[in-house]
């Protein structure tokens, strides 16, 4: 397999489909809005977005199955999967709040091993592949070199549906507060694990993620020199449910300032 063109490819398909998202976004009717769940929010804007990727993908890689956020094929390929979010935050993208953007991660077994993050508002193509660096619009990008926790910009996610963990991470993020250059939560977790790819924070994490949201963005980090753990300990990053990105030198004091305050028995 040809990573490099699969890549290539993959960024076409996600521009694509995201110059049809941000369309719709100019004049998005708020009444459409669907509820999957408590502050679950999914459009007519997501289902056919997921649909046009799955349409496209499955011709780029026949022998592929599927993981996406909607449903739209959910058939698992023995090998390689695609995991797909047609709109990672479809909140802020209802609100008409320019925070969202399209990811994709191929699966190669457990191993993320191509992916794309595309944000159609600032016309950003984050893209990576096993062993080819990382790249936003073609153009190699790197990890910060922020030696320190206390020299950090810290990105997060705030809990919006599952609300058993808050108050240890409200202790989470006062830590962070009074450790760092401060805390940043965009709305979109694909953004925040480009953004710390290209340098732009240092850190990133959240919990009660799942596979579509990381998959995309996981591997841009990787390939851009940064790391990538469970909170507590090394582990699933994709399915794993929590995540804990930085560029690799604040990584321990970022895992650190999390076991402070957080539930025993979660490694």
């Amino acid at each position: 397999m040809n990573l490099s063109q699969l890549s290539q490819n993959l960024n076409i398909i996600a521009r694509s489909v995201g110059a049809f998202i941000r369309k719709e976004g100019d004049n998005f009717d708020r009444s459409k809005i669907e509820m999957k769940g408590f502050n679950d929010l999914v459009s007519y804007v997501d289902k056919q977005a997921e649909e046009q990727l799955v349409e496209e993908l499955r011709k780029l890689l026949p022998e592929a199955g599927f993981i996406t956020e909607e449903g739209t094929d959910t058939t698992r390929g023995e090998r390689f999967n695609w995991v797909i979010d047609p709109l990672d935050g479809t909140t802020n993208f209802t609100h008409t709040l320019p925070i969202y953007c399209v990811s994709v991660g191929l699966l190669d077994g457990d191993e993320v091993v191509v992916g794309v993050v595309y944000d159609p508002n600032r016309d950003e193509c984050f893209s990576a592949y096993k062993g080819g660096g990382a790249f936003c619009n073609d153009n190699p990008i790197k990890v910060s070199e922020a030696p320190a926790l206390k020299d950090s910009l810290i990105a997060t996610g705030f809990p919006y549906y599952d609300f058993g963990l808050t108050q240890q991470y409200l202790q989470v993020l006062g830590s962070f507060m009074a450790k760092s250059h401060g805390i940043r939560r965009l709305g979109s977790a694909a953004l925040d694990l480009v953004y710390v790819a290209a340098g732009r924070c240092e850190g990133f994490f959240e919990y009660n993620l799942n596979p579509w949201d990381v998959a995309g963005g996981t591997i841009v980090v990787q390939e851009a020199g940064g790391r990538l753990s469970k909170f507590l300990a090394d582990g699933d990053c994709v399915f794993g449910r929590e995540i804990v990105a930085s560029n690799g030198n604040i990584h321990t004091e970022m895992q650190e300032t999390i076991r402070e305050h957080w539930k025993k028995g979660m490694e």
